[in-house]
């Protein structure tokens, strides 16, 4: 494809943002950008947190991962959906309860005022970190499709989707963004229906030929029963709870959408419904993955692999096929589909950012229009800036993103997950100044005994990281109960 054909495709896919930004802006209240003034539609939020937990990563990562790693990441999904039904029935009502815009109040309520600032930092890094990995691979993809042509360099690239988001969001926040991740989701799923059509058609098959030769391929494997492999059923499986309960019922930028929602009920709603239709959709992705090198191998593409014999750089497969060898229909719409991913990317981290730091350092909620707002603005460009400087640290890793995202994420969601678990099902009381200690060593000691784990045993923790990591927190803290 033309870069300056992609030029256009983004500029009107960014007009369509602008426009719906227009609509959402009126009548907008104090609290709308934080709160969406609780008037979202349950069904247009779940369909619409389906483009933001698919991003970039699924995008692009997903279907090309599935050649080292085959369909093992199912497992993991599969314990994603268990843990919705603990975010539909346990932590929603809580929420709501306590009419929380911050979800992390809860902390401050349950422990302290230092256990809820630790809650919230522990976010803030956790969600700066994912956000940029996400939106640094969307915007390595638009980077070699389109502004490489023109001679822009990288870091300009980031700059300039910081800008475009940031206009769209800044008036109406998350009451914009329910409405733009409806719509960012139909292009994430379109890009993949229809790059799976032009395979398909190319390939002469039909679509119970295409999905035979998915099922029978070697890659569909989806359950792994060795005990020392990283992608065993039971540390997936397991992850998958912990993770789904950790990196959406207890992340602001998911929950924040949730509590749009008009009451409990719709909430719930919301949240069963949105699991099934991502589990559904993840499925989908991976499906594509394995058609994907059946395509590349018939048509004699050669695939970099390395002396292992596993295949190099596998985020490079999706934008390789699509804007090369699969067509101008296939191209375009993989080009909506990443600038979907880049947007979705940032978008709703950027307003969860701007209010767990405004409600739970900054205390805004007491503040005047004018302050909120100058405050507001002021929050969204520091984040932004701290993104942009993410991006650029992590702009040479190789393998794919995916992996990257959920190890990093085992790290930073265990004492969240730890401290939530203690919060609930305990009466106990802390000793408030000790937990931030707690805290930051349960993540450093996770690390070293994963590292000993497998230069002794040989055993791999995968992502069953968080489950250590969780665990360590709540030994620490119970040492420092009252």
């Amino acid at each position: 494809m033309k870069p300056t054909t992609i030029i256009l495709i983004i500029a009107f896919y960014f007009a369509i943002l602008m426009i719906i930004s227009y609509f959402t802006s009126k009548k907008n209240s104090d609290d709308t950008f934080f709160t969406g003034d609780k008037k979202s539609p349950w069904y247009l939020v779940a369909f619409g947190m389906v483009g933001a937990g698919l991003s970039g990563v699924t995008f692009v990562s997903l279907p090309g991962m599935v050649a080292n790693n085959n369909f093992y990441f199912y497992q993991f999904i599969l314990g994603n959906i268990v843990g919705y039904f603990f975010i539909a029935f346990v932590l929603t009502p809580l929420y709501y309860k306590l009419q929380l815009v911050s979800i992390y109040t809860f902390l401050k309520v349950r422990f302290g005022n230092n256990t809820y600032k630790t809650g919230s930092l522990f976010f803030l890094v956790s969600q700066s970190f994912g956000a940029a990995l996400r939106l640094m691979l969307a915007a390595k993809i638009l980077q070699y499709a389109v502004f490489d042509y023109f001679n822009v360099p990288f870091y300009i690239t980031i700059i300039i989707i910081l800008i475009l988001v940031w206009l769209y969001t800044n008036k109406s926040g998350i009451k914009t963004i329910v409405w733009t991740d409806t719509m960012q989701t139909i292009f994430l799923i379109l890009g993949a229906s229809i790059t799976i059509y032009t395979i398909i058609n190319t390939l002469d098959l039909s679509i119970t030929e295409s999905f035979e030769r998915i099922t029978s391929h070697e890659y569909f494997k989806i359950f792994n029963w060795e005990s020392d492999s990283g992608n065993n059923f039971y540390k997936q499986f397991i992850a998958g709870i912990l993770v789904a309960i950790a990196m959406i019922g207890l992340d602001q930028n998911m929950m924040q959408k949730t509590l749009t929602c008009k009451n409990v009920w719709d909430a719930q709603k919301n949240t069963l419904t949105y699991s099934i239709i991502l589990a559904m959709t993840q499925f989908l992705f991976m499906g594509l993955g394995v058609l994907m090198y059946v395509y590349a191998n018939e048509m004699g593409i050669l695939l970099p692999k390395g002396e292992n014999g596993l295949f190099l750089n596998t985020d490079n497969l999706f934008p390789n096929l699509a804007l090369n060898h699969l067509g101008t229909l296939a191209g375009i719409f993989f080009i909506l589909g990443i600038i979907a991913a880049s947007f979705s990317s940032v978008d709703s981290a950027l307003t969860a950012l701007t209010t767990s730091f405004t409600y739970d350092f900054l205390d805004i909620s007491n503040k005047s229009s004018k302050t909120k707002k100058q405050l507001k603005n002021l929050v969204i460009v520091l984040f932004s800036c701290i993104i942009f400087v993410i991006i650029l640290s992590f702009s040479n890793s190789k393998g794919d993103v995916i992996s990257l995202i959920f190890k990093v994420a085992g790290y930073t969601y265990g004492p969240l997950l730890g401290l939530y678990l203690l919060g609930m099902f305990s009466k106990i009381k802390l000793k408030d100044k000790w937990v931030p200690v707690i805290c930051l060593s349960a993540p450093i000691i996770t690390y070293l005994l994963g590292q000993f784990s497998i230069n002794t045993f040989n055993f791999d923790f995968g992502f069953i990281n968080i489950a250590v990591n969780a665990s360590l927190t709540v030994i620490g803290l119970l040492l420092i109960k009252k």
